[in-house]
């Protein structure tokens, strides 16, 4: 392909940087360890549209010993010749102009994820500092940044036969919360991009640790399906995959339906991951209703006139939706939801005719996946009658629950916090020590329900999953509304024991599946109770781990005279060493459960609590060495 036409004339510039350190949020997100590592992502999809524009095969991620990171690629890279309006090389208008870019000429981009044209101007303004070395023309150009700012004019330090670009930038403490870049979470979005860019070679390479990895699929968002299913029992191979292109929209599809009772969908445009959906998933989910209840009804798969809805058809599938196009419409530089209103019908006709044709000519997994379906909606009219009667019940009636609420005399939700304890024991303990105002305490007998395993109707019959979903308020499901939580803290406090671990990641399974808004606006939280209490004297200190406790004792030289409890449960601890060490705001330590990973999380809860043993075993084998309190 020729790079004649991609040049300096080809830069253009909406507005300056001014506002981008005063306001950072506005533009990252945030200025903790997401927006943090947005900064990572916004250079990487700069390589990446270099890759979608057909220049690009090999970029390389490097965490650097500093907590710089260097990205580089092989792409055409930034033009350098002088930018007739600004009279200055292009690359420092590139690198220091807000809405300065190629992106807004589809000539250079057809097809780009960073569209805003605000990218590597807002990492260069939130960088302590930043290099640009460009590969271009024979020649390897250089120009270095401070805070937004060229340091000098754009300069050849030498030549080379490569083309591309190399960033290397190294995040601002002034601005963000944390400096520190996680090699895993870089990691799971490069993974991903390797997975939706068929062919493209992605490395990454911790200099801090020695860590390396290589993403590299030739299956594309096939091989991404068959990953997400890799730890469940699929209803047919290979999965079922179409492409197609309308204008200058294009459109791939990977579906493959598994035993499970959960849908696993993942929606992108542009290769960014549009959490919220949009107009492409709009269009997939109505084409797989229409053509199952086609099909169902065709072959006489159902009774009369009944019909399947999308939640029964979606049950245990996994699909991968990746649309790219020349003029998205996102919702905010967020990119979390896709607008174009012409994308949906471009997806609707295509899942239509891909999936009729699947079904005709593969009759025994088209019977497997409609009777499932119907098995569904089976469910989901018990579920209907089940959750009725859930909802029917105030929270004045969950006194009469296994699980007995003790509820606070405080109204606004923002200030109350619930706490979900294992066992009678414990939860007398905390109903007494709690302060009565803000905490309501549930206490749950027994562990609840695995809802990895079961379907809506069964999990809804479980008292202790209903005395749940009435304290907290919002519903589920379909009928889930955040609006309605009654705690705007959910803290789950088990022992630290194997038990213990066993209910909170029940519990987190359930918040998960059926109503993870609360995971995701960060309601959620894991209380941290103390393993040991140590008393010399008249000197009372908790310590939350064994090294905790070796540097405890040294400190207080030695273990002669020193009373040691070690707390095997919570149950074990009375009302003011509950309030002191685990409840009182002042003195506690809480975990606020994050969802960084939607499909990260999906695959560890499969692991988990799914049916296979055999990666749950790989999985312990794997971590074995991560443990800190081990219960024997």
């Amino acid at each position: 392909m020729s790079d004649k036409k991609y040049d300096a004339g080809k830069i253009q510039v909406l507005e300056g940087l001014e506002a981008v350190r005063k306001r950072p949020s506005m533009y990252v997100g945030s200025t903790d360890y997401r927006g943090l590592h947005h900064l990572v992502y916004e250079v990487v999809d700069n390589s990446i549209d270099e890759a979608l524009a057909g220049y690009c095969a090999n970029i390389d991620v490097t965490i650097n010993r500093d907590n710089s990171v260097t990205v580089q690629d092989d792409g055409r890279g930034i033009p350098v010749d002088i930018h007739e309006k600004y009279n200055k090389s292009a690359l420092e208008v590139v690198m220091t102009m807000l809405h300065a870019g190629g992106k807004f000429d589809t000539e250079s981009y057809k097809v780009s994820g960073g569209l805003h044209g605000v990218g590597v101007s807002v990492v260069n303004a939130l960088s302590e500092w930043m290099e640009a070395e460009v590969y271009r023309n024979g020649n390897i150009y250089f120009q270095r940044y401070q805070r937004g700012k060229s340091m000098g004019d754009v300069e050849v330090r030498g030549t080379s036969e490569l083309t591309g670009t190399k960033m290397t930038f190294k995040p601002d403490y002034e601005i963000f919360e944390v400096v520190d870049i996680s090699f895993e979470t870089i990691s799971k979005r490069l993974r991903e991009m390797a997975f939706l860019n068929r062919g493209v070679k992605i490395k990454i390479k911790d200099e801090r640790t020695g860590d390396e990895k290589l993403f590299h699929y030739e299956g594309g968002i096939v091989a991404f399906v068959e990953h997400l299913n890799k730890n469940k029992t699929t209803l047919h191979q290979p999965p079922i995959y179409f492409q197609k292109s309308r204008n200058s929209t294009q459109v791939e599809i990977a579906i493959q339906y598994n035993d499970s009772y959960t849908e696993t969908v993942f929606s992108f445009a542009n290769n960014i991951n549009t959490h919220e959906g949009g107009t492409h998933l709009s269009g997939f989910k109505a084409a797989l209703t229409r053509t199952a209840n086609d099909y169902a009804k065709e072959h006489g798969l159902v009774k009369g006139a009944a019909k399947l809805s999308g939640e029964d058809i979606r049950e245990g599938l996994t699909a991968i939706i990746s649309v790219k196009l020349t003029n998205p419409q996102f919702e905010g530089q967020t990119k979390t939801k896709l607008g174009n209103s012409e994308v949906k019908g471009i997806v609707e006709t295509l899942v239509g005719e891909g999936l009729g044709e699947f079904l005709e000519e593969h009759p025994k997994e088209a019977e497997n996946i409609i009777s499932k379906s119907v098995l569904a909606a089976q469910a989901r009219e018990a579920a209907r009658k089940a959750r009725e009667l859930t909802r029917r019940k105030s929270a004045l009636e969950i006194s009469s629950l296994p699980g007995k609420l003790a509820d606070c005399s405080e109204k606004d939700a923002s200030k109350c916090e619930l706490y979900l304890v294992e066992g009678d024991s414990a939860g007398g303990s905390a109903k007494q020590g709690r302060s009565r105002n803000f905490q309501a305490i549930l206490p749950l007998r027994g562990k609840i329900l695995n809802v990895q395993k079961a379907r809506l109707n069964k999990i809804l019959n479980n008292l202790e999953i209903r005395a749940l979903i009435t304290a907290i308020g919002t519903g589920l499901g379909d009928d889930f509304d955040i609006g309605k939580a009654r705690y705007h803290k959910i803290i789950i406090m088990t022992d630290a024991d194997v038990d213990g671990a066993h209910i909170r990641t029940l519990l987190l399974t359930f918040f998960y599946q059926y109503m993870r808004p609360l995971i995701e606006i960060g309601y959620v939280y894991i209380a941290q109770p103390p393993l040991y209490r140590i008393k010399k004297g008249k000197t009372t200190h908790y310590v939350y781990n064994d090294a905790q406790l070796e540097e405890k004792l040294e400190e207080m030289g030695g273990s002669h005279g020193v009373g040691i409890q070690r707390f095997k449960g919570l149950g074990e601890m009375n009302p003011d060493q509950l309030w002191d060490t685990t409840m009182d705001p002042d003195t506690r330590t809480l975990v606020q459960v994050m969802l960084e990973n939607a499909m990260e999380a999906d695959e560890i809860f499969t692991i988990l609590m799914g049916d296979k043993v055999e990666p749950r075993r790989l999985f312990i084998e794997q971590h074995a060495r991560e443990v800190q309190n081990l219960d024997i």
